[in-house]
């Protein structure tokens, strides 16, 4: 039997404009299944619900309608989110902090002792090449090397599933060839990972599966090896560009 980690039912988030205060569909009858141990790359365009939907399985935003469950429990649950490892969009950081002394600070808010969280600070920063930069204030930190940490402090308690907004945002290829190894190692650790990505040839080489979300609504999923079957990346261009195109004619033509 199939042990899914993330599991949603025609789940609907409507929002309501802040000038019109007209209500507005952002998420309309999604439905994704995702098992343990599992990579799930979440592809749409911009404005497509997809920041949304990650909110929704974190608790940060109320559910309109529908179900949504992580590890069995409510979004934002204390049993869920200790088990959890989250990266936004837009991290924010305490510029006077230095990295070391951030994760610090993350590994005492999970209550880690503090020979624990300095071993464990020490080994993430070497992870995603900040080692040397360790004890630099974080204002004179790149957005880049902000990225980094980033990715170093969603994996502080050891979660058993990571939620990533745009991981490879603001990284250069080199950056960006880190975190496909770090994701990598991590799917080796049996860890599940849900991510959102507009860079498909990171998504390619990576993930199990993926979903298509476009203007709220979930218009494709495929396995990576149907999506992209000859390892291409262009394969599962196509196949995203595709499926977009056909939701929009299919729209066009129901108006």
């Amino acid at each position: 039997m199939t042990n899914y980690v993330i599991e949603t039912s025609d789940l609907i988030k409507d929002h309501t404009s802040p000038f019109l205060r007209k209500k507005f569909r952002a998420l309309d009858r999604v439905t994704i299944r995702v098992p343990e141990g599992q990579t799930y790359g979440l592809l749409g365009l911009n404005g497509a619900g997809k920041t949304t939907f990650l909110k929704l399985l974190l608790g940060l935003l109320k559910v309109t309608d529908g179900q949504v469950s992580v590890f069995g429990h409510e979004p934002g649950s204390p049993k869920a989110l200790a088990r959890i490892g989250f990266l936004p969009e837009s991290p924010y950081f305490y510029s006077h902090l230095t990295a070391q002394e951030f994760l610090d600070l993350v590994g005492k808010l999970f209550g880690m002792n503090g020979k624990t969280r300095k071993a464990k600070s020490l080994e993430l920063l070497a992870m995603v090449s900040m080692a040397e930069h360790a004890k630099r204030p974080l204002r004179k930190y790149s957005k880049g090397m902000l990225q980094r940490l980033g990715l170093a402090q969603s994996l502080m308690n050891d979660p058993d599933i990571l939620f990533w907004d745009e991981p490879t945002s603001g990284l250069d290829p080199i950056g960006r060839r880190d975190v496909r190894q770090i994701i990598l190692k991590l799917k080796s650790q049996g860890k599940t990972i849900f991510f959102n990505s507009h860079l498909l040839p990171d998504v390619n080489e990576v993930c199990d599966h993926v979903g298509i979300l476009h203007r709220g609504r979930l218009i494709g999923e495929k396995a990576i090896t149907d999506s992209a079957g000859t390892g291409r990346y262009q394969d599962l261009e196509k196949y995203f560009l595709e499926t977009i195109a056909q939701a929009d004619q299919s729209r066009s033509a129901n108006s």
